[in-house]
């Protein structure tokens, strides 16, 4: 008889949490996005928006040395947007006749369309249409890339190298800090969960939040250069604008493409004909040190030397036909 009134108590306990938890827990789920702060809302004021197979996609183009025909064009890294280019945006402008950066497809203030077959085809589709867009399909463009954008400017890259008609024409590029081989790729236990989770997945998305990302992100970072709290709120409500938490799982699949494509994207980084930079910033978790470079030297031949600048020492190597790394 004790034994069962104990039993039932503990199942109406069980009850009353369970009637507690489901509204809580419905109104955490549907906690709007965070506000804009005034400098991510001036960022987007300041942009423009195009159109691609009917979906919105955000971009910034500015006018910057006159008389110069230097063009270059910004590709951001996951999971955040055209944003991340805001600090060295003016010095881009002082060296650059033009300077564009947009947000891809299911990143920043872009769309983000759900259900959606999210690839590094369609992203690298929507550089081009851009480009057609602002009539500079015929121009030279210099690209400057980070993180996932290093795989955009793989195909991208790649697209240039077949001699492609309606292609972008490559003159230089720079790539930073980004798993341009799959191999040596570490992707954070969140990004396993959320590309393999299955039914998880959305799950995952709904109750992922602010404290979580934070944590998640910020050991990304060197340790001299890790965002404040301020400006992780302003990647966090990047990506909170229409949903885009929902959506992480689907973009989270270009690691598997980049897997299945490494052939083509690698590739594409061999005997090169342009100038091509890769800055590598050797605490990188994500993309460790030495493996990285190891890979890179047997993939590129490259041989090395020691420059000193400043109190860093930065290792730059020289690679194939203007091909160069610095290590930070």
């Amino acid at each position: 008889m004790v034994r069962r009134d104990r039993l039932r108590r503990m199942r109406e306990w069980w009850v009353q949490v369970g009637l507690l938890a489901v509204p809580l827990l419905a109104a955490y789920l549907h906690i709007p996005p965070p506000q804009l702060s005034p400098a991510l809302h001036s960022w987007k004021s300041s942009g423009k928006f195009f159109t691609y197979k009917g979906l919105r996609i955000f971009y910034q183009d500015s006018v910057g040395v006159v008389g110069s025909p230097e063009i270059v064009v910004l590709l951001h890294g996951f999971p955040t947007s055209s944003y991340d280019w805001y600090k060295i945006w003016e010095g881009l402008t002082l060296r650059f006749h033009r300077v564009i950066a947009l947000d891809f497809l299911g990143f920043g203030f872009s769309d983000k369309p759900r259900p959606h077959h999210y690839s590094i085809f369609e992203q690298a589709s929507i550089v081009e249409a851009l480009l057609r867009h602002l009539g500079l399909q015929n121009r030279r463009i210099n690209l400057l890339s980070h993180d996932y954008g290093d795989i955009v400017a793989q195909e991208l890259l790649y697209r240039f190298k077949q001699n492609r008609s309606g292609r972008l024409t490559i003159k230089s590029l720079c790539l930073s800090n980004g798993g341009i081989f799959p191999e040596t790729h570490r992707p954070l236990l969140l990004q396993k969960l959320l590309k393999d989770g299955g039914m998880l997945s959305p799950i995952l998305t709904r109750l992922m939040n602010f404290f979580v990302f934070s944590r998640g992100l910020t050991p990304v970072f060197g340790p001299y250069t890790r965002p404040s709290e301020s400006e992780l709120w302003d990647m966090w409500a990047g990506i909170r604008n229409n949903d885009g938490n929902l959506v992480i799982d689907s973009l989270l699949q270009y690691i598997n493409q980049r897997k299945k494509f490494r052939r083509r994207w690698v590739g594409a980084l061999a005997s090169v004909t342009i100038p091509i930079h890769f800055i590598y910033g050797p605490l990188d978790p994500v993309n460790p040190y030495p493996e990285f470079l190891e890979l890179y030297r047997v993939c590129f031949h490259y041989h090395g030397h020691y420059i000193f600048r400043d109190v860093q020492v930065r290792k730059s190597y020289h690679v194939n036909q203007g091909m160069e790394v610095d290590v930070l």
